[in-house]
């Protein structure tokens, strides 16, 4: 998702892999206060004076903060006898609000809490001081469940929200089966899944201590890339041993090129995995090699030309 917030200046929601500039902290600040919220809530424009009294900020930080925020175009000012009265823009209510059906308010919050503040430790990660960054990312995972786990369908049984719901408007005959940690799932359930959608499952679990459900297929989205080589074998193993004869299982990762040159945006993503996880980016080749040697054959590879690939093993 892209939110184009001034000219020339836009956000990869859905992507984020480079540490925020001044332009997101801005951003991140807003929301956190909840000015998005309030200026939502009052249904009217208004001043700095009541927007610092009812968030407890001082004016004059206030005052810098909303005029940054008209600045990127997350704000409207109008300018009267009395003083500024600032509103939100359409972008800002309908991506920063935490009550929009389109809101993004959560993951800017684990932006802020986790990858910007992660990210100040890139030196320490590449000199592998990985105790340090590992309490900093589990601290913050804590507060929320942003991060998805194993996602899986079938034709008979059946992966979390807008990717399940895909794969139901596409099949009609098949049903979902959404297979995360229980805070995930409760997220899922409450925001991402309409309650009358019938055809969407949910199966609480931690994929390395729970078993896992047969099924037909298996969609791990941007899942292996959080761990390293011997837990990615050890993952895959479990799904080959529950996945049906003639079933499989697609993973959806960014690749590498072959010789590790590019794409630019998949080595910051693999930077990103460096200072918050465990795992990394790969080729093609070394997804292949993991999934061979849990079992899967007949590796097919695609190549979509944006940042996600797709890699699909047979069992």
């Amino acid at each position: 998702v892209y939110v184009y917030l001034s000219e020339g200046f836009s956000l990869n929601l859905g992507a984020f892999t480079r540490p925020p500039s001044s332009h997101f902290q801005v951003m991140f600040t807003a929301c956190e206060l909840g000015v998005f919220d309030l200026l939502l809530e009052s249904g009217r424009p208004l001043s700095l004076d009541v927007i610092a009294a009812r968030l407890g900020t001082s004016i004059m930080g206030m005052e810098r903060l909303l005029d940054a925020c008209v600045g990127l175009k997350l704000l409207a000012v109008e300018l009267r006898r009395e003083g500024a009265f600032y509103r939100n823009t359409e972008i800002s209510n309908i991506y920063l609000t935490k009550s929009s059906p389109k809101s993004q308010y959560h993951i800017m919050m684990y932006y802020s809490n986790t990858v910007y503040l992660c990210w100040h430790y890139l030196t320490d990660a590449v000199s592998w001081m990985h105790p340090l960054l590992t309490l900093l990312y589990s601290r913050c995972a804590e507060q929320g469940g942003f991060v998805s786990a194993l996602i899986y369908f079938s034709p008979h049984k059946g992966g979390g929200g807008a990717l399940a719901q895909e794969c139901v408007f596409l099949y009609p005959n098949c049903t979902v089966t959404i297979y995360d940690l229980p805070k995930v799932v409760q997220v899922a359930k409450e925001r991402l899944v309409p309650p009358e959608e019938r055809r969407i499952a949910f199966h609480e679990g931690d994929f390395f201590k729970d078993s896992i459900p047969e099924a037909d297929l298996y969609i791990l989205s941007k899942i292996l890339h959080d761990w390293d080589d011997e837990k990615c074998r050890q993952l895959l193993a479990e799904v080959y041993n529950a996945c049906r004869a003639g079933g499989g299982v697609l993973l959806v990762e960014s690749l590498l090129s072959e010789d590790r040159s590019g794409p630019v945006e998949t080595q910051l993503y693999s930077l990103n995995m460096l200072v918050q996880t465990e795992g990394k980016e790969r080729t093609a080749a070394e997804y292949s090699e993991l999934l061979g040697a849990a079992g899967f054959r007949e590796v097919q590879v695609r190549r979509t030309g944006k940042l996600y690939d797709a890699v699909l093993g047979r069992k």
